[in-house]
Order: C-alpha cells, then sequence, then structure tokens
C-alpha cells in the first residue's frame, strides 16, 4: 500500500476528523460524529482508497 495523500492533505484529514470526533462528545452528542475515524484514519496512514479509485496523488514522492 502506498502512500498517496500528501503533507497538507493528511494535516487536513487529521484536524477534520478529531474535529468530527470531538462533536460526539461536546456538540450535539450523535453518532455521526464517529465517520471522523475514516478521515483521521486515512490521514495517519497517509493513504486512501477513493484517491487510488480515481487516481489521484497528492504525495510529492509519487508512491512511496
Amino acid at each position: 500500500m502506498t502512500k498517496n495523500a500528501g503533507t497538507i492533505d493528511r494535516s487536513i484529514r487529521v484536524l477534520l476528523g478529531l474535529v468530527l470526533i470531538s462533536l460526539v462528545f461536546v456538540g450535539p452528542q450523535t453518532p455521526w460524529g464517529w465517520i471522523g475515524v475514516v478521515p483521521l484514519v486515512t490521514g495517519l496512514i497517509g493513504y486512501c482508497p477513493v484517491y487510488k479509485l480515481v487516481g489521484i496523488n497528492t504525495c510529492p514522492l509519487r508512491g512511496r
């Protein structure tokens, strides 16, 4: 599994994931906040399966 998400992309994903997960605890407290696990995990590992399907690669190392 090669990385296909760049540094800025990964940072945004991690931040968005943490914000969404925090909504479970401090916001409207609905289970929909747990959807934040997806961008959090993809940001941490640097790989997005959707990017692979559509042929997008924001990683400057191109496949490393």
